[in-house]
């Protein structure tokens, strides 16, 4: 029986109260899997807290899975999981909601209240 690979996925979460922290999951590694696909995984076996954007599985809702991975500005279900450690980030730019949420509503856009 073959042996399952890991990976560490490195998380900076957190809410705009607060100070930030990094959380680190270990989760199957398998050649191809995405960022995305990780955060789901973690979501489902080890942290149902762990709040991450996306809406290409249930809403048809492409380009809302946008993080930083490894520092750069990519979109989770294209960005490769990397063998030994993949760190994510929520975008600096935009306002913290919680983890790697953000808003992603412009400002001049938003209901006045």
């Amino acid at each position: 029986m073959a042996e399952t690979i890991h990976t560490r996925l490195r998380v900076k979460r957190g809410v705009p109260e607060e100070s930030p922290r990094y959380d680190d999951f270990e989760v199957p590694y398998q050649h191809g899997m995405s960022v995305l696909d990780a955060l789901l995984w973690v979501r489902d076996h080890l942290d149902s807290s762990l709040a991450v954007r996306y809406g290409c599985v249930n809403a048809n809702a492409c380009k809302t899975c946008i993080a930083l991975v490894e520092g750069k500005v990519t979109y989770l279900c294209v960005a490769p999981l990397e063998r030994d450690q993949t760190t994510v980030e929520p975008l600096p730019s935009r306002v913290l909601i919680r983890d790697l949420v953000t808003d992603t509503v412009p400002g001049d856009e938003k209901l006045s209240a």
